[in-house]
């Protein structure tokens, strides 16, 4: 009999600046130099908006607005499920990386060239056609 695994709820913010999507460069953890959409868990009683507003707050001291839900993804990594709710996004302030090591705003023409996490590779895939026009 297998174990069923536990789900882990996030979501992320997919920061639009013109034809560009910022990815972020984890800085620890199991997954550290991984490229990812910022964001996070989602911690009981938050609506998954108030989640991602809070999230970009604590990793980029930074305000969002954020929009339309673009996609949900679910992966199974080895040690959990992950249910990652992705929202189209635009900052209403500058940033900083508090949490991440490098960042990029990647275009139609460079958006492949990062190591994304395997959950956000289904994120670049659903941006192609929808936000960058491939």
């Amino acid at each position: 009999m297998t174990v069923p695994r536990r789900t882990v709820d996030v979501v992320a913010a997919v920061i639009r600046k013109g034809d560009k999507v910022l990815a972020m460069q984890r800085g620890y953890g199991e997954f550290k130099d991984g490229w990812e959409f910022p964001g996070g868990k989602v911690e009981p009683g938050e609506s998954p908006k108030q989640a991602l507003a809070r999230e970009i707050e604590e990793e980029m001291a930074a305000s969002l607005e954020v929009g339309e839900l673009l996609c949900e993804v679910g992966y199974d990594y080895p040690a959990f499920h992950l249910r990652m709710r992705c929202y189209v996004c635009t900052l209403r302030s500058g940033y900083e990386m508090l949490e991440h090591e490098a960042q990029r705003w990647l275009g139609p023409d460079d958006i492949d060239s990062v190591a994304w996490l395997p959950a956000d590779l289904q994120v670049v895939e659903a941006i192609k056609p929808r936000l960058l026009g491939r």
